[in-house]
């Protein structure tokens, strides 16, 4: 780890552990998270950066757990068990936080691209590029008239209707490790077309995530599709 990404976990343990205490009282929080309150009074104002260790146990450990039960938090679910996360998606600050809990909590290799689908995968998506530092793609059910390959994974649905997404050839190259990952993960038929892409691509699959699990036939699915991680934040 370079001088750059040491500092960029350091930050973002400040920003879990500030999200932790908007709720908290520092006694409360350094019941949490077993630091002392006057250490955790300095990380919070920004006097002092935690050092990496810690930083790392703060970001993987209580940040995960944190961002999950923040995550629940925000998701509602009708009665017909369609999954409302407009409150997360839409929140980009959020998402930027997730970021290094799923690069760090996952044992997803680091890609050279993170692919999802648009539209709502594509917030969640370039959080994770931006963190890893590499290039977003995102496959789309119509093509950009100015481009002139594309790949294509096609799929007809139970309901008989047949889905295609659309993908600039030039976004990923042979060989290239590619994360792919979404807002929600329920049958896995996007995630399958979306793994069809990777494949008629010829890169390499690092993982795939959710951020929320509706269900486990999804991650089933894709796990008949690659042996890379699979993984979600919360399941519903």
């Amino acid at each position: 780890m370079n001088r750059a990404e040491k500092a960029a976990l350091q930050l973002r343990a400040v920003d879990v552990l500030r999200m932790l205490k908007e709720t908290r009282t520092y006694d409360e929080l350094a019941e949490t998270t077993g630091l002392p309150a006057g250490d955790l009074n300095r990380y919070v104002n920004g006097h002092v950066l935690p050092g990496t260790d810690r930083a790392r146990e703060v970001v993987d450990e209580l940040g995960r757990a944190a961002l999950a039960e923040e995550l629940d938090a925000r998701i509602r679910v009708d009665d017909e068990g369609y999954v409302d996360n407009s409150a997360t998606v839409f929140d980009q600050p959020f998402l930027d936080l997730a970021a290094p809990v799923v690069a760090n909590g996952f044992d997803f290799e680091r890609p050279d691209v993170v692919l999802t689908a648009a539209t709502d995968g594509i917030t969640l998506a370039a959080a994770l590029a931006s963190y890893y530092g590499v290039r977003c793609a995102y496959a789309k059910k119509q093509k950009e008239t100015a481009v002139e390959e594309f790949i294509e994974a096609r799929q007809r649905l139970q309901s008989g209707i047949e889905l295609t997404y659309y993908l600039p050839a030039s976004a990923i190259d042979p060989g290239e490790s590619v994360l792919v990952v979404d807002d929600l993960i329920r049958s896995g038929e996007t995630q399958e077309l979306l793994l069809d892409i990777a494949h008629t691509a010829e890169a390499e699959v690092a993982g795939v995530f959710a951020l929320i699990a509706a269900g486990q036939d999804g991650i089933r699915r894709a796990r008949e599709r690659t042996d890379a991680p699979i993984g979600s934040l919360v399941s519903v």
